[in-house]
């Protein structure tokens, strides 16, 4: 970087000092130019006063100077100026007029103003002076050469001046870099004192870190529980088909066969809920739009009714349709989740109950079984968390149900809450906002 960028700036003021040598350089020959015409001026004043005095054009004439008549004609008795009509009429008109060649064997080229007189006899004259122009031509170059050299050496020291700002203001990135590449897990980078860029970084650095730790824990953690959970049905199936293999009785092979089947569909259910889980980890939400809970509710209510599983799931919403900021999926993996884990352990009924709100929606799962004792309540949402699982009919869930609603939840701007229902058993509160958050 520190070579870019000085190479750059070397660049950079190169071209603008091109430009500034280029004017600088018109603007020199510019004035050169108006000095000799200055010069010419005057001697051509000096020849046309000794005209008017009486002066023969001959005697007048010489040592750069030339009498001619208005039509370009010498009266001075020289030979020929080689001067075009348009510029006769350029240096009666009081111009200067640049020729190459002429008298100068320079090759620079000669420089011509005049000036119109009346002779004693009243007949116009044109008094001519020259210089030539090869000192001129000299100034200009070596003001150009000096310029020029000038310029490199201008550009060679911008170059330098830039490296070594380069170097300095990127010293203490790097002393950061170091740092960083020697941070051990857990520690951060010290802000510098200075309220600048490089705060601002070390800060955003802390941070990503933060999230980089805690992405690191949350997955050793998520990598442990989840070998944990998958090692007891693994190991429960594994046990049972070594019975059954010792045992070749037809009557425990079946009954064998029925809990390995159980405890496949257990294991199935918890990869699956890894699965969403991962998923929801990993995955930008979908974009969402407006989802009509009632409507969501009655589907997934209707379903559990006709489940068969001798519990009775009853619906209570308002007339008018409530809407909430989700996609339908996700709508309903929540109710889905909600409502198997009342069925868990409802007793008799379950009751689910959607109530608009001024900024969204509360969906209320209640049911009539032992209830969550207030220890349990702060880490029902937790991933592999649950509370007796004794106390369930079936034995209990993976405890990834109720997370992955947490997580749906949550990436939508909304809330859950774990209560106590009417019916004495637990309430699970969900509120969502009906816009974008």
């Amino acid at each position: 970087m520190q070579f870019r960028t000085s190479v750059a700036a070397v660049f950079a003021s190169l071209l603008g000092l091109a430009v500034i040598v280029s004017i600088s350089g018109a603007f020199i020959g510019l004035l050169s130019l108006e000095s000799v015409d200055t010069r010419l001026r005057t001697e051509s004043r000096t020849a046309a006063e000794s005209l008017t005095e009486g002066s023969a054009p001959g005697r007048v004439a010489g040592d750069g100077i030339r009498v001619l008549d208005t039509a370009g004609s010498p009266v001075d008795g020289k030979g020929t100026t080689a001067l075009r009509p348009w510029e006769i009429n350029s240096l009666k008109a009081g111009k200067g007029v640049t020729r190459s060649g002429g008298t100068a064997d320079s090759g620079a080229g000669v420089r011509w103003v005049g000036r119109v007189v009346a002779a004693p006899s009243g007949k116009p004259l044109l008094v001519l002076a020259q210089a030539d122009l090869s000192a001129y031509r000299d100034v200009r170059t070596t003001a150009n050469r000096v310029l020029g050299l000038g310029s490199l050496v201008v550009a060679l020291l911008v170059g330098t001046a830039t490296w070594l700002a380069v170097r300095g203001a990127l010293r203490p990135v790097r002393r950061m870099r170091l740092a960083a590449a020697r941070l051990p897990v857990g520690e951060r980078l010290p802000l510098p004192e200075a309220d600048d860029e490089l705060r601002s970084l070390a800060r955003a650095t802390n941070d990503m870190l933060a999230r980089r730790d805690a992405d690191t824990e949350r997955l050793s953690r998520f990598t442990g529980d989840a070998a944990h959970e998958l090692r007891n049905p693994v190991g429960s199936i594994r046990a049972q088909a070594e019975v059954a293999v010792v045992h070749p009785d037809p009557e425990l092979a079946q009954e064998t066969l029925l809990q390995i089947e159980q405890e496949a569909r257990r294991l199935s259910e918890l990869v699956e809920g890894l699965l969403a889980l991962a998923r929801s980890d990993t995955a930008t939400p979908p974009e969402g739009g407006p989802v009509e809970l009632v409507a969501a509710a009655r589907l997934v209510v209707d379903r559990a009714n006709t489940a068969g599983t001798g519990t009775r799931v009853r619906l209570a919403t308002p007339l008018s349709a409530v809407t909430v900021w989700a996609t339908s999926a996700e709508v309903a993996t929540v109710l889905d989740n909600l409502v198997a884990n009342a069925l868990r352990y409802a007793r008799v009924v379950v009751r689910v109950s959607v109530l608009p709100t001024s900024r969204g929606a509360r969906l209320l799962v209640d049911d009539d079984g032992p209830g969550i004792a207030p220890e349990h309540r702060p880490h029902v949402f937790e991933r592999f968390y649950r509370a007796e699982a004794d106390r369930a009919r079936d034995g209990g869930g993976s405890g990834l149900g109720l997370a992955l609603v947490a997580e749906v939840v949550r990436r939508r701007g909304g809330s859950t809450l774990v209560g106590t229902s009417p019916e004495g058993g637990a309430r699970l509160e969900v509120r969502l906002p009906d816009r974008k958050r």
